[in-house]
C-alpha cells in the first residue's frame, strides 16, 4: 500500500502479499505462477525465472496457478477494508492500494500509528504488507516497492535519492538505458542535467522523477463504490395477509427495478426476506429465466414462493435484493423485437423452473457433428438462446434411439424382416448414405466401422431408419421418421 503527499497532502502505498514472500515466475507454457516461500528471496530468484530453474536454485519452492480474477476481487475487498482509515482509497495496478490520508492520520495518533495498526490488523488475518508514505503518488509508490517506510513532511528528495531509478516507474529499457551511463540512483538522474537525458530518453523519465518529487501533479482517484442492489421497507404495523405481503413486494420490486436500470442490468436471481415479530426471519427466493427489470412481470412470478409463508404474529420488515445481476443493456424497439413472444416464454420457464429447477428445463441445439446421435445437444433454456442453422444435408429421422439389430444378409436391405415383434415388408428403400466414425471418439456404438444408411417404406407403414456395416456384416435399426 502507498501513500502519496500533495503539496501539504500525504498519500500512502500499500502493497499485499499473500505471505512473507512473492515471485511471479514464468513457466514455457506462459502459465504465471505464485512462489510463497520464506527461503525464495534467500535462493536468490528473480522475476522472468522459469518455474525449472526456480526449482534448481530452491527444491522447496512451493507453487500455485494464478488467478489474476481472485487476485483482483480480493484487491477489491481490501481497498473497502481501506476505507476505515481514510475515505479517499483507491486502486494502483494489480497489486496495490493508493490512499490519500489527508486529515486523517491525526484520528489515529500520527503516521507512524496508522501505519502500525494498518500492518498489525493485516498480519492478524495472515496477511503481509509492503507500506510507503510520502509527499507524493510516485515517491509512496517507490517506498512501497523498493524501501518500505515512512518520508518525513519535506524530505521526499532524501527519501528516494538512494533509491534505484526503476523505483520512478520507468519502463524496463529506459532504466537500462540510464544504467548504462551510470545513473543508477534516483539521486544521480536527480543531478543530472536535464536537457541531454530529454534527447536521449524522452520526456517520461523526467515526467516521472518530477511527479515522485512534487514538482507536477498526480491524480489519486478513489474508486467508486459498486451499486448496491437491495432495498428494504419498514412497517409501522405487523402485516399478515398475503395481499399486503404482495403489495409490500410491489413497492420494493419498483425501487429496485429502478436502480437496475440505471446501470443497464437486469436480475438473474431474486432474494425477499420477511422478518417476523419474534426476530425470525423467512426467504423466497426467485430464480429468473432470462434478466428482467420489469417490476410488473417479476412481481407475479413470486406468488407461489409467498403462498406457503407462515406470518407467524405478523412480519414488520420486508427485504429485497438481488443477488445475482447480468448486463442488461437498453435496446432499440421495432418491428422485429418490440412483441412480447420471448417475455411470455422467459416468464413460462421461470414459472416452470420454480417448480422443478430451471436447470431441469432444457432444449435441444444443433451441434457441428456429422454423427446422426451428435448432431444435437440438451442444454438449460435459461442459460442458452435458440439454437439456428437446423439444416440437416440429408434426412433425419424425428426419433433416435439405440441401434436395435435384426437379421438380414448383403448389402442391400432385406426385402422382409422383423422389428420389435413386428413382420415387415420393404416397399421403398432409398440409399446408401455412407457415414464415417469420428476416430477422435472412443464411441463403443461405432467401433464396427463405416455404416449404410438406408431409408426403408414398408408396406405396414412404418418409416425406418437403417443401417449396414460393411467392416463387421450386420443390419440395424436406429430412428424412425415420422
Amino acid at each position: 500500500m502507498w501513500f502519496p503527499r500533495l503539496a501539504s497532502d500525504r498519500v500512502l502505498r500499500v502493497r499485499p502479499l499473500e505471505g512473507p514472500f512473492a515471485l511471479t515466475l514464468m513457466e514455457a507454457n506462459s502459465e504465471r505462477l505464485y512462489c510463497l516461500n520464506r527461503a525464495a528471496e534467500k535462493a536468490g530468484l528473480s522475476r522472468g525465472m522459469s518455474l525449472a530453474d526456480a526449482r534448481a536454485f530452491c527444491p522447496g519452492l512451493m507453487t500455485d496457478p494464478a488467478r489474476p480474477d481472485r487476485d483482483a476481487a480480493f484487491l477489491v475487498v481490501l481497498r473497502r477494508w481501506a476505507t476505515r482509515y481514510c475515505p479517499w482509497v483507491g486502486t494502483d495496478g494489480r497489486d496495490g492500494l493508493i490512499l490519500d490520508i489527508s486529515g486523517a492520520s491525526h484520528l489515529f495518533g500520527g503516521e507512524e500509528e496508522i501505519l502500525s495498526d494498518m500492518q498489525a490488523r493485516a498480519a492478524r488475518s495472515g496477511l503481509t504488507l509492503r507500506v510507503g508514505l510520502a509527499d507524493t503518488r510516485g515517491a509512496a509508490w517507490a517506498l512501497a516497492h523498493h524501501a518500505p517506510g515512512l518520508a518525513a513532511p519535506g524530505e521526499t528528495a532524501a527519501a528516494l535519492a538512494p533509491l534505484p531509478v526503476a523505483a520512478l516507474r520507468l519502463e524496463p529499457a529506459e532504466v537500462a538505458g540510464l544504467e548504462r551511463l551510470g545513473l543508477r540512483h534516483v539521486g544521480e538522474l536527480e543531478a543530472t542535467p536535464r536537457a541531454p537525458l530529454t534527447r536521449r530518453f524522452g520526456p517520461s523519465a523526467l515526467m516521472r522523477l518530477d511527479q515522485a518529487m512534487g514538482r507536477q501533479g498526480e491524480a489519486v482517484s478513489p474508486e467508486a463504490e459498486p451499486p448496491h442492489y437491495a432495498t428494504r421497507l419498514t412497517l409501522p404495523e405487523p402485516i399478515g395477509l398475503q395481499e399486503d405481503v404482495m403489495e409490500g413486494t410491489r413497492r420494493l420490486l419498483a425501487r429496485l427495478c429502478e436502480t437496475l436500470e440505471r446501470q443497464e442490468t437486469g436480475a438473474r436471481r431474486l432474494c425477499l426476506t420477511l422478518r417476523r415479530v419474534d426476530r425470525d426471519s423467512r426467504q423466497v427466493e426467485l430464480r429468473l429465466a432470462a434478466p428482467m427489470r420489469d417490476a410488473a412481470r417479476i412481481l407475479p412470478l413470486f406468488q407461489r414462493g409467498l403462498d406457503g409463508i407462515d406470518a407467524g404474529f405478523g412480519i414488520d420488515q420486508m427485504r429485497l435484493e438481488a443477488t445475482q445481476v447480468e448486463s442488461l443493456p437498453a435496446q432499440q424497439l421495432g418491428p422485429r423485437n418490440g412483441g412480447n413472444g420471448n417475455a411470455r416464454l422467459e416468464d413460462l420457464l421461470t414459472r416452470i423452473g420454480t417448480r422443478i429447477g430451471l436447470e431441469n428445463v432444457q432444449r435441444f441445439l444443433p451441434a457441428d457433428s456429422h454423427i446422426p446421435a451428435r448432431a444435437f445437444r440438451t442444454l438449460p433454456a435459461a442459460w442458452t438462446e435458440p439454437g439456428q442453422g437446423w439444416v440437416p444435408p440429408r434426412p433425419r429421422p424425428l426419433r433416435l434411439f439405440a441401434p436395435e439389430p435384426i437379421a438380414g444378409h448383403g448389402p442391400r436391405p432385406p426385402e422382409r424382416f422383423r422389428w420389435r415383434r413386428m413382420s415387415l415388408v420393404t416397399a421403398r428403400a432409398t440409399g446408401p448414405e455412407r457415414i464415417a466414425p469420428e476416430w477422435w471418439f472412443d464411441d463403443p456404438d461405432w467401433r464396427r466401422g463405416l455404416r449404410d444408411y438406408w431409408l426403408i417404406e414398408t408396406r405396414q407403414g412404418r418409416r425406418l431408419w437403417l443401417f449396414h456395416t460393411p467392416q463387421a456384416p450386420g443390419w440395424f435399426v436406429e430412428g424412425e421418421f415420422a
